[in-house]
Order: structure tokens, then sequence, then C-alpha cells
């Protein structure tokens, strides 16, 4: 169970976490790398359906909208935040030639202009972020090493449970 995504240049496998506002692993899936997040998005939401009743509201990747947005708001009825640069789809304007453009648009023309653009903090998006660098702590889940997808999953429970062990022990 492999497969290849050219977008993103994976050969293998992609691991899809629902995790909590603090970054604990609710739910995990892995999945062929080619098929498409939001296609792995919907087998992990499934499966945390039934198991997660209260849960109403998800902040989501930028990568995930678009027909995924509207199949979790038709099919499971939550709302959903999509967390994203502002200047995300932003590749420029039209301007007509030989009138001057003012100082105060070009300055923030620069700013969103792809390859011109600073660092900026996207609200919610480093907790999942967080959760996979710390599963790759561990060296079980570094690297794909395992023959069915099912074993890794378990490894990632595994690995969290002894996080929040360590956690509360200390």
């Amino acid at each position: 169970m492999r497969g290849y995504d050219a977008a993103k240049k994976v050969k293998g496998r992609k691991r899809h976490l629902l995790v909590d506002t603090q970054g604990l692993v609710l739910k995990v899936k892995v999945l062929p790398a080619n098929l498409t997040d939001a296609q792995g998005g919907q087998v992990v939401l499934q499966a945390a359906r039934a198991a997660f009743k209260r849960l109403t509201h998800l902040f989501i990747d930028g990568g995930y909208k678009r027909q995924f947005e509207d199949w979790v708001k038709e099919t499971l009825g939550w709302t959903l935040q999509v967390m994203q640069r502002p200047d995300a789809n932003f590749r420029g304007i039209w301007w007509p030639e030989g009138v001057p453009m003012p100082p105060d648009l070009i300055e923030e023309l620069g700013k969103k202009t792809r390859g011109r653009r600073s660092f900026v903090v996207i609200p919610r998006r480093w907790v999942v972020e967080r959760t996979f660098a710390w599963l790759s702590f561990n060296r079980r889940l570094n690297r794909d090493y395992e023959l069915l997808p099912e074993t890794t999953e378990t490894f990632i429970y595994v690995a969290m449970i002894r996080l929040m062990a360590r956690r509360l022990a200390s």
C-alpha cells in the first residue's frame, strides 16, 4: 500500500492526523501517498466521527479547502476555519502602462509578491506541525519501516501515549 504524490514529491505513505488544540493525536490514518490531502482528510474524519461526537469545529490547512470544505459541512455538519497565509494565492495585479503607481501600493505589492514575502505566523497551523516534530523524535517513526500501515498507526498512538505519560509523571 504505497503510492507517489508528484506535487509533494513524496513516495510511499502519508500520515493524516486529527489533533486537539494542544497537538495531542485524536485519530491517525496512514494512507498511500497518491491519495490527495482532501481524500485522506475524509478518511480520518469518517473514522473520528463516531469516536468524537462532541467535535463541531475544525481548523484546517489551506491544502484541504475547496471540495473538502463543502464535504465536511454537508456530510458531518461541522464548521471549518481555513488557516493559511493572508497572501497565499496572490500572484500580482494588472496595472495600465504609463500610469504611475502610488508608492504605498508598490510597498504592499512588494510584501505580497512571491519571492519577497516575509515570515508570517499562521495561527493554529503550527499545532499539527509541532505534533509531526514530536513524532519524528521516535526512531521507529522517523522513517517508514513498517510493512503494514496499521502498524505505523499503532506506533504513532504508542508514541503519543509515551509523550503524555512523561508529561504527567514530571
